[in-house]
């Protein structure tokens, strides 16, 4: 299957001895796993349906078809689990995955180009976006206040800097 995929776990170890694995939760939408049927699997995106899942602690169990023995579940820890594009959680309208901002150009509203967004921090109350530039690096919070707007089909975001922030 070509196409874009979206990281939502990483499988950390086998889980008994009956083929479940354990991974890692890294998407913002656990709840996505109820309405998953498939996942894919490494750099050549090997799909797996899954068969079921539950949240033990902070992590996820998966059983995938296909993988039976404990043996076959820990041959693929460390594999990034993901799904396509297309059937990512739908957000709120003004709400964005990481991937579509990392990437986007800084730039003030009278148009002075800041950066590009190479990374996001999280913050106990706010996400920070790490913006690289002509002027160094510059940490801008993910607020209403300084966020004005960002337009994905022309990779910018449009920030007001707050004082302490120039």
């Amino acid at each position: 299957m070509a196409g874009s995929y979206l990281v939502v776990a990483r499988i950390v170890s086998s889980q008994g001895n009956r083929g479940e694995v354990k991974a890692e939760v890294l998407t913002g939408y656990p709840d996505r796993f109820a309405s998953t049927t498939d996942v894919f699997l490494g750099p050549e995106h090997h799909r797996y349906e899954l068969e079921r899942f539950r949240f033990q602690d902070r992590a996820v169990v998966l059983k995938l078809r296909g993988v039976e023995t404990m043996e076959d579940a820990a041959k693929l820890r460390d594999a990034l689990v993901e799904v396509p594009e297309e059937d990512a959680v739908k957000l709120p309208p003004n709400h964005y995955f990481w991937h579509q901002i990392v990437g986007l150009q800084a730039v003030t509203a009278e148009g002075a180009v800041l950066g590009k967004i190479d990374e996001i921090l999280e913050t106990g109350s706010n996400d920070v976006y790490v913006v690289h530039g002509p002027e160094g690096e510059l940490l801008i919070p993910a607020i209403k206040q300084v966020v004005k707007a960002i337009d994905l089909n022309s990779g910018t975001m449009t920030v007001e800097l707050m004082p302490e922030l120039d």
